[in-house]
């Protein structure tokens, strides 16, 4: 017997397991009238290069901060992360199964995409190429954190 689980939240509470952000539980706002802004958070679906590696990826929902929007400039020194030249975090060379990650390369974040990154320094985000950035698209809405 399989049982099948929809990922994609259908309630406006969102429940989050994760160490990515300090928050557990958030209300879920669907949708979004208004572009996002750094310091938002939000839930989007993942679409990064890394499902090939991890099929179990492909449209998770990831609870994440925005920290950089269009016109932002995303530079990389020695695996820091710079969001116009303020440090955002260190990119690991590894996953938790020794994968090689490997930071964003260095890009002015275009239209219609946003740089998403945990306050976790180990959550999975923006800083790799196997996450990359997201396209606006692929949010499902802004969260509020509760606690």
């Amino acid at each position: 017997m399989r049982v099948f689980i929809h990922p994609t939240p259908c309630l406006p509470i969102l429940f989050n397991w994760t160490a990515s952000v300090p928050y557990k539980v958030a209300l879920l706002q669907f949708g979004h009238r208004r572009a996002l802004r750094a310091g938002d958070f939000v839930v989007y679906t993942f679409d990064g290069d890394a499902q090939r590696m991890y099929p179990g990826l492909r449209a998770q929902p990831f609870f994440k901060q925005v920290r950089g929007v269009p016109g932002d400039r995303v530079s990389v020194v020695e695996r820091q992360v710079y969001v116009n030249g303020v440090p955002v975090g260190h990119a690991k060379a590894a996953t938790f199964d020794r994968r090689p990650l490997h930071p964003l390369t260095e890009t002015t974040i275009p239209p219609g995409y946003y740089y998403m990154q945990g306050t976790h320094p180990d959550s999975f985000d923006s800083r790799y190429q196997e996450s990359g950035l997201v396209r606006a698209d692929r949010v499902i809405g802004k969260a509020i954190p509760l606690f």
